[in-house]
């Protein structure tokens, strides 16, 4: 399982309207964790170059991949190429940001590429596939298409995986307001008098 995260203190930008900074960052990474803590039958990498998230890794039994300064897909193509290098088959790439992460253990299928697309069928939220076949990372708006054709190419099974749980990220104000994601949000975000919703 390989986890891109980002600094906490500088996630979730988009929600500053609703969310006060100090409340972004404690939602970061509350929902980083909900992710490592569903993988917990698998070994864990995360992608990162902060510091602070190297040691929240390692504090929840991760093993970091430092990256500093490649950006997303930069970081998620190193991690995917140590995760290689250290023996592996096989792959799932998933973001931190989601509210509901229990199956992302399942999303793996030997020999198969597997994409979960986001709830608009844009952004690529988890993304599995066997290491001698990798896909390189086209994160950003649009990934979804990108990855799918890349995967097109490789001439090997594909499942595009619907999942009303592991579709859904938490990026924009309106996304604070899905059902869904609201009933699981943590108490202290729900009733932050900077989110209306």
């Amino acid at each position: 399982m390989l986890i891109p995260v980002k600094r906490f203190d500088a996630a979730k930008g988009r929600l500053a309207d609703v969310v006060a900074e100090p409340n972004r960052a404690r939602l970061a990474q509350w929902m980083a964790t909900g992710v490592v803590r569903s993988c917990h039958s698998l070994d864990v990498f995360v992608a990162c170059d902060s510091g602070d998230v190297a040691d929240w890794a390692a504090e929840h039994g991760a093993a970091v991949i430092w990256g500093p300064g490649l950006g997303l897909n930069g970081a998620i193509d190193d991690g995917v190429a140590a995760i290689a290098d250290a023996g592996y088959d096989q792959v799932i790439i998933a973001h931190a940001d989601l509210p509901h992460p229990t199956m992302l253990p399942t999303v793996a299928r030997a020999q198969a590429v597997t994409l979960v697309p986001d709830r608009r069928r844009d952004g690529t939220n988890v993304l599995s596939f066997p290491l001698r076949h990798a896909i390189a990372a086209s994160y950003g708006p649009g990934s979804f298409s990108r990855h799918l054709t890349a995967a097109q190419a490789l001439g090997i099974t594909i499942e595009v995986r619907p999942d009303c749980d592991l579709s859904l990220d938490v990026d924009t104000p309106g996304d604070l307001a899905h059902p869904r994601i609201k009933e699981a949000l943590p108490l202290w975000l729900r009733t932050n008098p900077a989110n209306p919703t």
